[in-house]
């Protein structure tokens, strides 16, 4: 069986003609990052961000390597010193994703960063300094042909922009990011991707349906500093769940405080429920009431983190009790409700047989590892 994360490219949007729902799709420009393209008809690539220091390649190789599994497609590790650079090299030898550098305030970093080997450098012009740093940076990616993602932040603008729209605004991060394009386009580059972030959700959602109409380029979209994994989850799923369903966007990542493999659970699920992405089981459990006799908090959870690497495009169900649990698991492919010491295996909402209740959980796996048999 093979994940959809060692599928190739090609696979991969083969997939996406042949099974997402029909979406109208915002038309940029393609981008290759390495061995992944977005834009144009491309599937929306899944990244995330090391939270490690870049310096120390093992521990970064280590946590790259448990996001790959989870199904990250593109990684981003920030660059601040000319050791993490240099680290570039040896890192990219030991995994199977492209590697974008993530780059503030010195531009020698990004020249560095290309020159060992970064399939993206992401910076924002505004904070590289002086024209010539700037150019110099572009001629490196030119060089290398290299993307470069100019990203803005709302934390970012300048002061003539805030006074221009009386504070931090979407039409003022917009012209922003629209101001850095123009200059590297000026400076002949255009193998670019745009970036534009703010922790308000709908500021964000308006400053995307305001830049899409404006850039050629593919988006990376995201919510920035969108907080825990509980209140980032909420907050990404609202903003990147409405830019999304309206056609914006080629590349995403779910910002979380936590462990950034909770990024990915997180963002498949996204494109997944948008109907964006096929391939991986949905788990759909009840809320729970006073007719369930097991614990079913728990049992939901196992069976969430059981199914994570079955390659299955199917509806699981785990339901609390055995009265209510055959009908409300009907639109389930497969399922399983828990009674008094035992519990059901249900198919299609028909009951397939009864087993003990400590033995539910390995008769719904056995179930789906011979799924196809």
């Amino acid at each position: 069986m093979i994940l959809p994360q060692q599928m190739t490219q090609k696979e991969l949007a083969e997939q996406w003609k042949q099974g997402v729902q029909i979406m109208y799709r915002n038309q940029t420009k393609e981008v290759r990052i390495g061995d992944v393209v977005i834009g144009g008809d491309h599937p929306i690539a899944i990244q995330s961000m090391t939270n490690t220091r870049t310096e120390d390649v093992e521990a970064t190789v280590e946590q790259i390597l448990r996001l790959e599994k989870a199904g990250c497609e593109i990684i981003r590790c920030t660059v601040p010193t000319m050791e993490a650079a240099k680290a570039i090299k040896e890192i990219k030898k030991q995994i199977h994703i492209p590697l974008v550098a993530d780059i503030h305030f010195d531009y020698k970093m990004a020249i560095a960063a290309i020159e060992n080997g970064a399939d993206k450098i992401r910076i924002n012009p505004g904070n590289i300094g002086a024209k010539e740093r700037v150019q110099a940076v572009v001629d490196k990616a030119k060089e290398y042909n290299v993307p470069i993602r100019v990203g803005v932040n709302s934390g970012s603008l300048e002061k003539h922009l805030l006074e221009k729209y009386g504070g931090v605004t979407a039409e003022g991060i917009v012209e922003s990011a629209l101001d850095k394009v123009h200059l590297i386009e000026s400076m002949g580059y255009d193998n670019l991707v745009v970036s534009i972030k703010s922790s308000d959700v709908l500021m964000c959602v308006k400053a995307h349906e305001l830049i899409a109409k404006e850039c050629p380029y593919p988006l990376h979209v995201g919510i920035t500093e969108s907080g825990t994994v509980y209140s980032g989850n909420v907050k990404s799923s609202v903003g990147l769940g409405i830019i999304l369903h309206e056609g914006i966007g080629n590349t995403i990542r779910v910002s979380l405080t936590g462990d950034p493999v909770e990024e990915i659970r997180t963002a498949k699920l996204i494109l997944k429920t948008l109907g964006l992405r096929k391939g991986g089981i949905e788990v759909v459990s009840c809320p729970t009431c006073g007719r369930t006799r097991i614990d079913l908090i728990k049992l939901a959870n196992q069976v969430e983190e059981m199914v994570a690497d079955i390659p299955l495009d199917i509806k699981v169900a785990v339901m609390g009790c055995v009265v209510n649990g055959p009908g409300e698991a009907k639109e389930a492919d497969i399922g399983i409700a828990g009674g008094i010491g035992e519990g059901l295996l249900i198919k299609k909402g028909e009951i397939i047989k009864k087993v003990k209740e400590e033995e539910l959980l390995d008769t719904l796996r056995q179930e789906l590892l011979n799924w196809n048999k």
